[in-house]
């Protein structure tokens, strides 16, 4: 996306925690915990994805992309589509965007990436 700038890959974080999984040292349970509130979620905004879970491997994982930010009033906390991202690139400032894969089989759910979308200043890190 244009505007997309912050970008943070939580992709490190979640082998860590499959591979503990794997290895018995964290149980199904502390994994698979999502709240009813985002397996919903997934299943009215979620984008399906062609990675299968990684805890029950049996069902391919959904996204659920969530907004937050001071301008957004009303829309912030929201799950949205991938198509509102754009619109909403181009209509406010600044806002952050978290992505989570949730399992709607076995209820995994982990954070995948976040980043910054908006119409406001880019960053001016490293750029002298």
């Amino acid at each position: 996306m244009w505007s997309q700038r912050r970008v943070v890959d939580y992709g490190l974080a979640k082998k860590a925690v499959v591979r503990s999984f794997r290895a018995g040292r964290t149980s199904r349970g502390e994994l698979c915990d999502a709240q009813p509130y985002l397996l919903r979620a997934a299943r009215l905004f979620g984008e399906p994805t062609e990675r299968l879970c990684p805890v029950c491997e049996r069902e391919n994982v959904t996204n659920v992309t969530y907004v937050y930010g001071d301008a957004l009033g009303r829309h912030a906390g929201q799950a949205k589509v991938a198509t509102e991202l754009a619109a909403m690139a181009h209509d406010y400032d600044e806002f952050r965007v978290y992505v989570v894969e949730v399992c709607q089989g076995c209820s995994w759910n982990h954070l995948t990436v976040s980043y910054v979308l908006g119409n406001g200043p880019p960053d001016l890190i490293g750029q002298a």
